[in-house]
């Protein structure tokens, strides 16, 4: 698994070559520039792609589309960093960064959006927060019911 030399990289600004993945959510998996891959990806951890993809991406964590990867595929994943090209639907549950190198056609949900000058996004957005439920509240019990009594004549 080899980056490409002096490119700067989404994780933590460092060339490529000396950068080191995040303890906890390392790099699980890298498709490099020159390789191509077709099918179902899903992963836990990072996973950077800097080659050609086709189909279906799946993440708990992040994806990265490197300057020079290719992805045609829907994805959904937690974080999605996009610098290179990406044909498909994006669902990120936290968060979808564009650099000013990435170009992203397709429909994007996103609770945040980041894109950079220079980027280019066709299609549409939807920006919705995770509803987070307010304690629910129990009612209090309502006053014991009188008899009621029906006057005769």
């Amino acid at each position: 698994m080899a980056f490409g030399r002096d490119r700067v990289t989404e994780m933590g600004g460092a060339p490529a070559s000396e950068a080191r993945p995040p303890s906890g959510g390392g790099l699980t998996a890298f498709i490099d520039q020159g390789s191509e891959f077709e099918g179902k990806l899903s992963f836990k951890d990072t996973v950077r792609i800097d080659g050609h993809f086709k189909g279906e991406i799946g993440s708990e964590n992040t994806l990265i589309v490197g300057e020079s990867g290719e992805v045609e595929a829907n994805i959904k994943s937690k974080t999605v960093v996009v610098s290179g090209c990406v044909v498909g639907d994006v669902k990120a549950t936290r968060q979808l960064v564009i650099h000013k190198t990435g170009r992203l056609q397709g429909n994007v949900e996103a609770p945040s959006v980041v894109i950079e000058e220079g980027a280019i996004l066709n299609g549409q957005i939807v920006m919705n927060r995770p509803v987070q439920s307010a304690p629910r509240k129990t009612p209090a019990p309502a006053p014991p019911r009188e008899p009621s009594s029906t006057a005769t004549s």
